[in-house]
């Protein structure tokens, strides 16, 4: 049997620290051999881990720049940040340049700003959320599309995503309808509140037609601009992506399709989840698996729909 090499003085002499440093090569190869053991739902969950912290983060600037122009009265209408600086998202940023400089969003602008300083009326959802659905789903994560029409316009209730309210707030009677035709599409289970901001980071853009509204007033927003500006973003979506899938429920969203290269993209209609047409065709729709049967046919990770 070969004797163990014997040690030299130096050996004997060096600290212990220094005679059990791993190499960086040892720490490098374990930190791969870690990563490589995650699933790829852990993989995902750590990903839209990353995600929702920089929606928050575009959040918290936001509403810091709303926040500093009422104390310091810096770039402002009355008290109020310009609109167009509460689009801070810088994917959307690019695609979107020249945007705010046309005519119409100069208008859309001047409205909006002065509906909000005016105070005689709430408008929602709060400024900062204004661009939230864009704010929290970079361009370039876009996997999916679902068009809403106008925000909420109950107290505490619009957050800036279409169909989504913060939690705390009672889930209105559409998203209800969403979550009994995702529980009978795929299992999932009805969440206890109706927070959809795990869709927003996962890709899915929840984009309503309008983005602003008055207290108690449907629709008081519409017509004024928020429409055209809304367009590009899915013209925009269209002519430089491939492959995003638009969920168009109800009839408004559908008109939408016009704007949509059907030959680059997929589109799933049905009708609208309100009490009134839920049972005209939304439930049985089936959109939530045949999105992810739709994304994983393209290679691209599909959407865990369970809030």
């Amino acid at each position: 049997m070969a004797s163990a090499p014997s040690k030299t003085l130096i050996d004997m002499f060096q600290p212990a620290s220094k005679r059990l440093k791993p190499s960086v090569s040892t720490i490098c190869n374990k930190s791969s051999s870690q990563s490589s053991t995650l699933t790829v739902k852990q993989k995902s969950r750590i990903e839209c881990n990353k995600l929702l912290a920089k929606s928050k983060k575009n959040t918290k600037i936001c509403a810091e720049r709303v926040s500093n122009c009422k104390v310091v009265h810096c770039r402002m209408v009355a008290g109020y940040v310009k609109l167009e600086e509460l689009l801070v998202e810088e994917t959307w940023l690019e695609v979107l340049a020249g945007e705010f400089q046309k005519p119409y969003a100069k208008n859309l602008c001047q409205f909006v700003e002065r509906e909000i300083s005016s105070g005689t009326e709430s408008i929602y959802p709060p400024s900062h959320m204004i661009f939230n659905a864009l704010n929290s789903t970079p361009f370039d994560k876009v996997k999916a599309v679902i068009l809403g029409q106008d925000p909420y316009h109950g107290p505490g209730q619009a957050m800036g995503l279409s169909f989504s309210v913060p939690i705390g707030v009672k889930v209105p009677s559409s998203l209800v309808n969403i979550f009994k035709e995702l529980k009978q599409d795929l299992g999932c289970s009805v969440p206890s509140h109706g927070n959809l901001e795990k869709w927003a980071v996962q890709g899915v853009l929840l984009l309503n037609a309008v983005l602003t509204v008055r207290k108690h007033q449907a629709n008081s927003h519409a017509k004024k601009g928020w429409e055209q500006f809304t367009d590009a973003v899915i013209k925009t979506i269209s002519l430089r992506k491939e492959g995003v899938v638009f969920l168009l429920w109800g009839n408004s969203a559908q008109e939408k399709s016009r704007l949509i290269d059907a030959t680059k993209h997929h589109i799933l209609k049905a009708a609208h989840p309100s009490g009134l047409s839920a049972n005209r065709g939304f439930f049985g729709c089936r959109h939530f698996s045949r999105t992810n049967q739709l994304l994983e046919q393209m290679k691209i990770t599909p959407i865990d729909w369970q809030l």
